[in-house]
């Protein structure tokens, strides 16, 4: 998955049904809901959104991933 991937402007958190950004692979390549500090994890390209595969982040966590998310939008 990459970031000019048109399914990433489809794709919504489960929980929240809001939109979700797309970590760096350096990250690991996963989807990442910031509003409830949950990280989605993408296996051989494939989003893996079920409710119970996102995993909570701490708060260290979620400010490197806003910063690292705002570099790669601009």
């Amino acid at each position: 998955m990459t970031p000019d991937d048109p399914l990433l402007a489809l794709l919504a958190c489960p929980l929240d049904k809001g939109p979700l950004s797309l970590l760096p692979e350096d990250e690991g390549g996963a989807l990442y809901n910031p509003r409830l500090r949950l990280r989605y994890p993408v296996v051989d390209g494939v989003p893996q959104l079920l409710p119970s595969s996102g995993r909570k982040v701490s708060a260290d966590d979620h400010e490197r991933l806003l910063a690292r998310i705002e570099v790669a939008a601009g």
